[in-house]
C-alpha cells in the first residue's frame, strides 16, 4: 500500500482556505490545473512509497518515537508557492524548524523499516498541495492571489499515517494511523 506521514489541518483551517481558494477556480486557464480535493488536504512529512504490511510494525514503532519527540506545533497557513512550475501550494509558517525536524524523524521512520520511498526528501519544504498544473501553464496569476493569504494559527497535536489510493476521478486519502505529538493524549 501506499503511505505517507502527515499533519491534518483542523477543519476551520480547511475551510478558511477554501475560501480563499474558491476564487481562483475561476481565473482564466483555471480548467488546466487539476485541484486537489479539499477532503485530502495534509502537510505531507515523509513519502514511503508502496510498504509492504511486515514493513508497519517497525514504521509504526518509528512514527511512535518522532510524535513523542515532538511537542505540539503553532502552525498556519500563508502565502504561496510552486515546485517546478508544476505545483501550485500554500506555505506553512509558524514552528517551521521543529516541523522540519518532525519530518527528519519521520522519514527516519520510514528508512529505518525499509520503506521503498525511504520518506526521504532533499530539503524539506512544509506545504499543503492544492493543485498540480499541465506543462506549460504558468502559474503566476494563482501565486500571486493567494500571495498575502494568511489563515488562522493552530495548534498541530497530531501525526497521522495516510494511505494514499489513485482513483479515476483523484486521490483518496485515509488514516491508517495516528499519534500524539509529545505524547500528549486527549
Amino acid at each position: 500500500m501506499r503511505i505517507f506521514a502527515a499533519l491534518l489541518p483542523p477543519s476551520e483551517v480547511v475551510d478558511e482556505l477554501a475560501l480563499a481558494v474558491e476564487p481562483l477556480l475561476a481565473l482564466d486557464e483555471g480548467d488546466r490545473l487539476r485541484w486537489t480535493d479539499r477532503a485530502g488536504w495534509h502537510i505531507t512529512l515523509a513519502f514511503y512509497g508502496e510498504v509492504d504490511g511486515h514493513q508497519l510494525p517497525t514504521l509504526h514503532d518509528g512514527l511512535t518515537d518522532a510524535a513523542r519527540a515532538c511537542a505540539p506545533l503553532t502552525l498556519r497557513l500563508a502565502g504561496s508557492g510552486d515546485f517546478g512550475g508544476r505545483h501550485l501550494w500554500a506555505g506553512v509558517e509558524g514552528d517551521v524548524d521543529r516541523l522540519a525536524e518532525l519530518a527528519a524523524d519521520t522519514a527516519t521512520a520510514g528508512r529505518t523499516a525499509g520503506a521503498p520511498g525511504g520518506g526521504t526528501q532533499d530539503t524539506y519544504r512544509p506545504h499543503l498541495t492544492l493543485a498540480r498544473a499541465r506543462p506549460g501553464l504558468q502559474l503566476a496569476p494563482w501565486l500571486t492571489a493567494l500571495a498575502d493569504f494568511r489563515g488562522r494559527t493552530w495548534t498541530a497535536d497530531r501525526l497521522t499515517l495516510m494511505h494514499s489510493e489513485t482513483l479515476p476521478e483523484g486521490a483518496r486519502y485515509t488514516a491508517l494511523g495516528e499519534w500524539p505529538l509529545g505524547g500528549v493524549t486527549g
